[in-house]
């Protein structure tokens, strides 16, 4: 009965691992899919619902918002998703329209860099100070912030935008301890795949 059990167990270990391994796949393929250009929200009458579907369009915003989610999770002190909203906030308020150099690859990095850090939170959780943990996610937000201050427009689509932000690192901030570090790392990959495009 105990070895029918344990083989049991195994089996439906393996099964579990399998198809988590294939979602993973299938889930970065999808999301590498998406245009990264295709962003609604870009002509001057985009209201509320083009600021949100605003950040779920955009691959490299939607990846570091899951980015930032994920690592929220692991901290004992839940300072990382309000710091980004803010400091985003204050980056899109101080873009004014000014196209900065670099700006893409400078986004695509903080895929990169945020996916990396929420892979190996639970390391650098007992290094790392949250107060580096919160400025380095605010420098990130900033930039994320600057270049969707130039693409929205109005109050309606920036509430929206806002919104929607907060929603996708809420549901970054969902999956249990086993899947975080898996996810985490295929945000890093992905931020490999978009710096490698924009530069």
């Amino acid at each position: 009965m105990t070895t029918s059990l344990r083989a049991l167990r195994h089996t439906i270990h393996h099964t579990i691992r399998h198809h988590r391994t294939r979602a993973g796949v299938a889930v970065t393929a999808l999301t590498l899919a998406l245009p990264a250009a295709a962003h609604p929200g870009h002509a001057p009458d985009s209201g509320f619902l083009a600021g949100l579907l605003h950040p779920v369009t955009g691959i490299d915003h939607l990846l570091a918002l899951l980015a930032v989610g994920l690592w929220s999770r692991q901290q004992h002190r839940y300072l990382l998703a309000p710091t980004f909203l803010v400091m985003m906030a204050l980056g899109a308020a101080s873009s004014g329209g000014v196209a900065l150099p670099a700006l893409e690859l400078s986004i695509a990095a903080t895929v990169l860099l945020l996916g990396g850090l929420a892979a190996y939170a639970p390391r650098l959780n007992e290094r790392m100070p949250p107060q580096t943990a919160v400025l380095t996610v605010g420098a990130c937000a900033f930039v994320h912030g600057l270049a969707h201050g130039n693409e929205l427009t109005g109050m309606a689509s920036g509430f929206g935008f806002i919104l929607a932000s907060a929603g996708l690192m809420l549901l970054g901030a969902i999956p249990g301890e086993r899947l975080r570090r898996p996810l985490a790392a295929a945000i890093g990959a992905a931020g490999i795949w978009l710096v490698a495009l924009a530069g």
